[in-house]
């Protein structure tokens, strides 16, 4: 597709106003700076805007607002659904806004849209402190935290989101504001799990908890004897596990790596992650039976430094790869669930690929329901099928997660929220947020971004467009 020609006089503006750099197609950097985590997406953005503050964004808005050209927002570039650059439009690339304040008294961290979770994780252990963030370190802060935000602390602490205090941004009339407790309260609740439909956030201020330095985690091996059953142990496990115990059963293939044994490499296991939120000590006691069952072929968890776990699957998501995932709610992991799951999961179509359950409930099913727009905190697990391959049979691979998708859909419930899943659109959202919530959530957009400058393919638009 040929990228649209820009106007000239609007782009010297727009570099003038700048601090940061502006990329044209043919810039040197420019095909640095459209590539994401997912190698799926391939788009050609007319300008790429390379911010470093609040300022360099709200005058990008005002370019677009000037040229009409279609807008999209990169911070970490992790996104499954590549929503982060527009096609012949412009990016307004925050990867740049790299800073950090941790307020240890306040247990307050001030982070620019640029941080991934890796250094997010790194400056708040320094006082022993974390916030639920993502599984793979990589991922960028802002897209996660607006996306809901998922980790290994959820079951403790909640998603990212529920610890979201404030936010600057900058809204489509290229104005910059704080969203807090007591200043565009509806800005902010918006983004708490909505997604960045509603502005530019440029930087987030997050609750922190006291959580390591050293966490008891790791991983369980186990070859596929009898994978029913170990599945099922880990739902009974799950169901009276305190607050503190997060993780996950992955249906994997073992990698080529020393720590594997050599007949086990390139064949299919079930990995068991575990960790525990607390005293090293109480976590020995609580995770001992999932750590006995069968028992494992390779017990990986012990003492390790938070950081740690979280860069656990790091090796297992490279950047570069291609991706395309489903997921959706189980309210009942029943028998016949887990011999659906364990048909598909077990026989994928790529040896880098993983199909998760993810065990919820704990603190994320106590948020009250008004609290953000996220709907199905009553759900007892998610499935998620994580395709991922680097040859060229596309078709091939999303189909698989395709299939496990539909077979899986007599034991799902719709609903997962927008950073789950490769398909985004008005239906998913509808299902994700619920009628009422997507009402207020529509009513917001009208106030902030009326013109539907952030359109990040969730289809939540102004009413007059919908």
């Amino acid at each position: 597709m040929a990228v649209q020609r820009v106007d000239q006089a609007a782009l010297d503006e727009l570099r003038e106003r700048m601090t940061g750099v502006v990329l044209l197609p043919g810039d040197a950097d420019y095909d640095e700076a459209r590539h994401l985590f997912n190698a799926m997406i391939d788009k050609r953005p007319a300008v790429i805007a390379s911010c470093t503050g609040a300022a360099d964004v709200a005058a990008a808005v005002d370019f677009a607002r000037a040229t009409a050209m279609p807008v999209s927002i990169r911070s970490g570039g992790h996104g499954v659904s590549g929503s982060a650059i527009a096609e012949d439009g412009l990016v307004i690339d925050m990867t740049a806004m790299k800073w950090i304040e941790v307020d240890a008294d306040a247990r307050i961290a001030r982070v620019g849209a640029g941080v991934t979770w890796g250094e997010l994780d790194a400056a708040t252990q320094q006082h022993g402190l974390a916030v639920t963030g993502g599984r793979v370190s990589t991922t960028g802060v802002a897209g996660l935290t607006l996306g809901s935000g998922s980790g290994w602390l959820e079951r403790k602490h909640g998603f990212t989101c529920d610890n979201l205090v404030a936010v600057e941004a900058v809204t489509s009339d290229g104005r910059i504001v704080r969203a807090d407790d007591e200043r565009h309260q509806d800005l902010l609740w918006a983004l708490k799990g909505g997604g960045g439909n509603f502005a530019a956030v440029t930087h987030f201020e997050l609750r922190l908890h006291e959580v390591g330095p050293t966490v008891l985690a790791g991983m369980l091996m186990h070859p596929p004897v009898d994978p029913a059953g170990l599945v099922r142990a880990f739902r009974d496990f799950m169901a009276s596990a305190p607050d503190e115990v997060g993780g996950a059963l992955a249906m994997i293939t073992a990698p080529d790596e020393e720590f594997v044994p050599e007949p086990a490499r390139g064949q299919p296991m079930l990995g068991v992650i575990l960790s525990y939120a607390g005293p090293v000590e109480d976590g020995e006691r609580v995770l001992a039976p999932m750590r006995e069952y069968g028992p494992p072929a390779m017990d990986m968890v012990g003492p390790v430094p938070y950081t740690a776990l979280q860069q656990i699957i790091d090796p297992m998501n490279p950047p570069g790869h291609n991706h395309y995932w489903k997921a959706e709610f189980i309210d009942e992991l029943t028998d016949e669930a887990i011999e659906t799951i364990l048909e598909h999961g077990m026989n994928s179509s790529s040896p880098m690929t993983a199909t998760l359950l993810q065990p919820l409930g704990g603190a994320l099913a106590r948020v009250p329901d008004d609290a953000t727009p996220l709907g199905r905190r009553d759900a007892d697990y998610a499935y998620h099928a994580l395709a991922q391959w680097d040859d060229d049979d596309h078709d091939r691979h999303v189909e698989w997660a395709r299939d496990l998708h539909a077979a899986m859909a007599r034991h799902s419930e719709p609903g997962v929220f927008l950073t789950y899943s490769s398909d985004m659109g008005e239906e998913r959202s509808r299902a994700a947020f619920g009628p009422e919530k997507f009402r207020r959530l529509t009513a917001i957009k009208d106030f902030y971004d009326p013109i539907d400058m952030f359109d990040q393919g969730a289809g939540i638009k102004p009413s007059g467009q919908t």
